[in-house]
């Protein structure tokens, strides 16, 4: 049977091009838009948010795929770029995602190849199950760096 859940924002314009969100589970911050359409500079904007989005749900899930895959994680850390289409009319979308994660796998007694193509197979869960990477109507790449170590 299905479910629902349900999560909460809560912004208040604080005058200007600023804004401040407080988040249902909890942190708070300012935000604004980004300096080049008259926003401020070194502060959260809707664009870093909707990135940052989609790299932190394909992290989590790659996480829960490593566990059920019985991979030793070392070190994940991935850029992330996504790049937005500015239509004549001024109207913008997102038209592509990439992530760009550096993964390093420990490997015991098994063959470093069939490691590396069950961390793949991780990685192909994690963006099939990443709620937000599926919510989104950009294009979704994931362009990763594995290494397997002793």
């Amino acid at each position: 049977m299905s479910r629902t859940a349900t999560y909460h924002t809560r912004v208040t314009w604080k005058g200007a091009h600023w804004g401040h969100i407080q988040m249902g589970n909890g942190p708070e911050m300012d935000f604004s838009a980004p300096p080049d359409v008259q926003g401020h500079p070194g502060v959260l904007t809707p664009e870093d948010a909707f990135v940052a989005a989609v790299n932190t749900c394909v992290m989590l899930m790659f996480i829960w795929a490593v566990e059920r895959f019985k991979l030793d994680l070392v070190s994940y850390d991935c850029d992330a770029e996504g790049t937005k289409l500015i239509e004549l009319d001024r109207t913008e979308i997102f038209t592509s995602v990439v992530l760009r994660p550096r993964i390093v796998i420990r490997v015991k007694d098994e063959e470093r190849p069939v490691v590396e193509k069950r961390a793949r197979r991780a990685l192909e869960s994690a963006q099939k199950y990443s709620l937000v990477a599926n919510s989104v109507k950009s294009e979704v790449r994931i362009e990763p760096v594995i290494e397997i170590v002793k």
